[in-house]
């Protein structure tokens, strides 16, 4: 399968358990709204909330996608991410190797998201 490779995104977030992150990528994998999901232990983020400056332990999600499935993700992830203001940035990939890029839009155009043209 020849691919426009602009397509394929990286979409990141965060979470402070290693069983929610565990969840939010299962849901995410077994609906085909990506291809996987990378989950990276042990990081440590400094942020401001609420009026003060916070420093928590989370884990780090590296979701590959597509564009196409980005509203989906962004919908998906408000409805299971338990923070109340869930991280989420989405990252263009300007190129890789040819077959990886392949296999992720493969693998989630299996259930293409619906759209008001289908």
């Amino acid at each position: 399968m020849k691919t426009a490779h602009s397509d394929i995104v990286i979409a990141l977030t965060t979470t402070d358990s290693r069983e929610s992150a565990q969840k939010i990528a299962a849901f995410l994998v077994q609906e085909h709204v990506v291809a996987c999901v990378n989950i990276i232990p042990g990081i440590s983020s400094v942020y401001y909330w609420q009026g003060k400056v916070v420093s928590e332990d989370e884990h780090l999600l590296v979701i590959k996608t597509t564009r196409a499935r980005a509203e989906t993700i962004k919908s998906r992830l408000s409805e299971i991410h338990h923070y109340q203001v869930p991280e989420l940035v989405i990252l263009p990939v300007i190129d890789g190797l040819p077959d990886y890029l392949n296999w992720v839009e493969e693998t989630v155009a299996i259930h293409k998201p619906e759209t008001a043209t289908d």
